[in-house]
Order: structure tokens, then sequence, then C-alpha cells
């Protein structure tokens, strides 16, 4: 399935990962790519895969944005189980390192969704 996905396959009930990331601005470039050719094509690929993307923070509207995060990695499964699946992947294993290495640091805040 591509990151093109459909409104009726978002609007299926789903589990969605947020992860605050605080990336290095002059390794921004390096994550778009990393993320760009390498991750999302192998994430694509897992069962249960529907979507996964890079936001950039713009600013905040209301409160206030976590500490030093300029980037939301958002990844979306069918459900948990698959997700962590994926995660125990020897291709996971090896390309997360590609996308951590772009960060200031590994401290970062991890929201798991429903969406029912």
């Amino acid at each position: 399935m591509s990151s093109q996905t459909s409104a009726s396959q978002k609007a299926r009930p789903h589990i969605e990962l947020h992860v605050d990331l605080t990336v290095a601005p002059e390794k921004e470039q390096e994550l778009l790519t990393t993320f760009d050719r390498r991750f999302r094509p192998a994430a694509s690929r897992q069962p249960g895969y529907i979507d996964a993307k890079l936001l950039k923070l713009r600013s905040p509207i209301a409160g206030s944005a976590p500490d030093g995060a300029n980037y939301r990695f958002v990844l979306v499964f069918e459900t948990e189980e698959l997700r962590q699946k994926w995660i125990a992947t020897s291709i996971h294993n090896e390309l997360w390192p590609t996308v951590a290495q772009n960060l200031v640091h590994e401290n970062y805040t991890i929201l798991l969704y429903d969406a029912p």
C-alpha cells in the first residue's frame, strides 16, 4: 500500500504512533531523504501498514510544543500487534538507527493512539 492512502482506508479502526523528535538543523535533509527512500518504503511492505510520515513543526497555535521538538513522526498500522511485529524485524532494526542518527538526542515523547 502506498503512502497515498485513501480516506476510506484511514477511516477503519487503527493505531497511530506519534513520536516528537528534535532533529539537528544540519541533518534535516539527510533525515528526510532516509525516511522517504529507505524507511517508509520498507515499512510500507509490512502487514498491517497504513501510513508513515514526518511532520515539520511550523508553530504552536495553543499551548506549547514539546520542548525542543521540531518534527513529529507518525506511523499508522491496522493494529498494535502488527506494528510490534514490524519493529521486531531485522530491517527495522537496521533502518531506525539511520533515522535516529539525525536527532539531537533520543529523549523523545512517544504516544500511542487508538483510532476507533
